[in-house]
């Protein structure tokens, strides 16, 4: 599906992506405000930058396991999606890749991921637990800033540098774990 395809589409509510389909590009739904269901086929590998930004109705949507990267600003502005299950194969989450969920309470992040973008997770108010996986080498600056209902976090082994700003407004935070493989804590985590 290329390129913004159907942005800005506002009355659209829901849609199947055909099974030929192994991309979905840049911007292709974003701000599509009334998109309430999505079904991506198993043949997607690639969800592009933006692609979902701004559709503000949609509450849940199911990646399937072909899929290996989460860009950019992907679901950024989604604030209905209440919970999302990332795929066994994604290695990467974007920059912002969730950033303004405000619903989202709950997301699974899969033992092969090894970096977690900038602001992936900003503001996301309902989240109130993440564990991040053991093969996680990088959280990008505001990660999980202003996750405000966060409570408990436990960052694995592999993290060497907690980045700028991370764990900024995260005014519920009771718990989090740091390992001894920590050498560098950077500003107002």
């Amino acid at each position: 599906i290329g390129y913004d395809a159907f942005r800005y589409c506002e009355s659209l509510e829901a849609i199947t992506i055909p099974n030929d389909v192994t991309f979905i590009g840049d911007r292709a739904f974003s701000y599509c405000g009334s998109l309430k269901a999505i079904t991506i086929p198993n043949s997607v590998t690639s969800i592009g930058e933006e692609a979902f930004s701004g559709c503000f109705s949609l509450k849940s949507i199911k990646i399937p396991n072909s899929v290996t990267s989460i860009e950019d600003h992907a679901f950024e502005f989604c604030k209905s999606l209440k919970s999302i299950i990332i795929p066994n194969r994604v290695t990467t989450i974007g920059d912002n890749a969730f950033a303004y969920c405000k619903s989202l309470k709950s997301i699974i992040i899969p033992n092969r991921v090894t970096s977690i973008g900038e602001e992936a997770f900003l503001e996301c108010s309902s989240l109130e637990e993440i564990t991040i996986p053991n093969d996680v080498t990088f959280i990008g600056d505001r990660a999980f800033s202003y996750c405000e209902n966060l409570k408990n976090i436990t960052i694995p082994n592999s993290v060497t540098t907690i980045e700028d700003y991370v764990f900024e407004g995260c005014f519920n935070l009771e718990s989090i774990i740091i390992p001894n493989s920590v050498t560098s804590i950077e500003n107002s985590v």
